[in-house]
């Protein structure tokens, strides 16, 4: 497997407006329905990758933890589903409802908004604040498949608290690590 990392758009940059489709609900959404009251948490995903597969369940359980805190969540997958059928919108589907996605899981085909976000590896993840400008752009934490160090979400979760209490957050920003996108030829 690929390890790939996440590019570090600048912080205090606007999250690109998106309109594309929710695997789950085959309904068409935007950033502006999806955006939370204190923040939102990008994220760039996919059904298969292990690195993405390795991290899941932390993912669910820190967006249950901070939906009712205003964080909205969006998970978008931008992989090629042609020559990577495992992550068609169709299986993106089944794959949310199996793993317990407590948010939208939308499916990028044109691959325009990870090219806007400048995402490279799933997960790729972005946090931004009321106004939807960057404060957070990296790793959930620490764990990678196969490094026996436990998930915990920490980089995460203190990037949130961050921003809920309304503090900087001065800790280093590291970069995710995972596959690299699926970029059409």
């Amino acid at each position: 497997m690929a390890r790939t990392p996440s590019n570090m758009l600048p912080l205090g940059t606007k999250a690109p407006n998106f309109s594309i489709i929710d695997s789950i609900s085959n309904k068409v959404l935007c950033l502006d329905d999806l955006k939370g009251i204190k923040g939102t948490v990008i994220m760039f995903i996919c059904n298969h990758c292990p690195f993405v597969i390795h991290v899941n369940s932390e993912l669910v359980k820190v967006a249950n933890t901070y939906a009712d805190k205003g964080i909205s969540f969006v998970a978008i997958s931008s992989n090629d589903a042609i020559n990577y059928p495992q992550d068609s919108p169709e299986k993106m589907k089944i794959h949310a409802k199996n793993e317990g996605y407590p948010f939208p899981y939308l499916y990028d085909e044109t691959q325009e908004v990870a090219q806007a976000y400048d995402a490279a590896c799933t997960p790729d993840l972005y946090v931004f604040d009321d106004k939807l400008e960057l404060v957070y752009r990296g790793q959930l934490d620490d764990s990678r498949p196969g490094n026996g160090i436990p998930l915990t979400g920490k980089d995460l979760r203190h990037a949130l608290d961050c921003l809920i209490e309304g503090k900087e957050n001065k800790t280093e920003q590291k970069p995710s690590i995972g596959c690299n996108i699926k970029w059409k030829h």
